[in-house]
């Protein structure tokens, strides 16, 4: 499949890969790489190894997330990734902490990509048969000059990888359909793995995006930017809204990052994420209060279209009455 041919595809289990061109992968070096990133991330850099990748968040003092990313040991040093339009921002702010870690740098790898591989059997066609022992999200496996990185299942059960190739010169799988990324953005919604964008940068603290059930925050690594108000949140039940995944039906376009969802009138929400899946239809993951989570939604400005809720392929004990600290 040509990306360009059919730029808002039906989501489906194809295998095949999608180019990342959104991303960029960022390289921290030196010995104070994993003392800067323990005091900057929501993640404890010692449970960041060789077999093991996880996400983090950056956050501001406040507690809310400018960065969402993933963490990759290689050798001594930490990669990341960051979206491509706002990693500027986000490693200018961060360089104003590395300046306190003498002989610590932080570069963009202007060779690296990320393919993101849609099927076990993509996964296997890429990288060989090894790539079947990644079995849970998180779990790496070294690919020459490369990583292979097992993330999160769609609400399919369909497996989904990334790809990190560190040299410019690796092949694409040729042998394998290129998906477009329309395609992979649909299936990240459909898996309840939020990004953020110029409009929801700052918006959230990351318990609001489920960052806590995408092992994207770890509770008892001590301080941090933005800790306090992560770990009030969490350990006294404050977590009033969260990430929901959605359906909306009757538009031809997906609603833009930052819409607010009503309820009876009142803003309940904003969408995060949505991508179309059809001609008049599609999904996306908007933070909505859970209060309003059992009444009729709809999206502010787009009075035709029809919202209904859709489970998430991963359990959210704070969305259950039974748990929520504002019933």
């Amino acid at each position: 499949m040509n990306p360009t041919e059919n730029p808002r595809p039906h989501y489906s289990s194809d295998a095949g890969y999608t180019q990342l061109t959104n991303r960029l992968v960022v390289r921290i070096s030196g010995p104070g790489a994993d003392k800067f990133v323990q005091g900057q991330f929501s993640q404890h850099v010692d449970e960041v190894t060789q077999t093991q990748s996880l996400r983090a968040t950056a956050c501001t003092p406040k507690g809310r997330a400018y960065c969402v990313t993933r963490m990759v040991r290689h050798g001594q040093d930490l990669l990341m990734d960051l979206d491509a339009e706002l990693a500027d921002d986000t490693l200018s702010h961060l360089r104003k902490y590395l300046m306190l870690f003498r002989g610590t740098s932080m570069d963009v790898l202007p060779s690296a990509r990320i393919l993101g591989l849609t099927g076990k059997p993509a996964a296997i066609t890429a990288c060989g048969d090894a790539a079947e022992s990644l079995s849970r999200p998180g779990q790496t496996l070294a690919t020459g000059s490369g990583i292979l990185i097992r993330i999160e299942d769609t609400s399919d059960q369909t497996a989904r990888y990334e790809w990190w190739q560190l040299e410019g010169d690796q092949p694409l799988p040729e042998e394998l359909p290129e998906l477009p990324m329309a395609h992979w953005n649909a299936a990240s919604i459909s898996a309840g793995v939020p990004w953020l964008t110029a409009q929801t940068r700052e918006a959230y603290v990351p318990q609001m995006l489920n960052l806590q059930h995408l092992q994207g925050v770890h509770f008892k690594k001590g301080c941090y930017t933005g800790q306090e108000v992560i770990a009030r949140m969490h350990f006294l039940g404050q977590l009033k809204k969260s990430l929901f995944r959605l359906r909306f039906e009757g538009s031809d376009t997906a609603p833009e990052p930052g819409t607010r969802l009503l309820c009876e009138g009142k803003s309940v929400g904003e969408v995060v994420n949505a991508e179309l899946t059809s001609e008049q239809a599609g999904e996306m993951l908007a933070v909505i209060r859970h209060d309003a989570q059992q009444g009729t939604l709809a999206l502010e400005g787009m009075n035709t279209v029809t919202v209904t809720m859709q489970p998430l392929p991963y359990p959210v004990p704070e969305q259950q009455p039974a748990t929520q600290a504002d019933t």
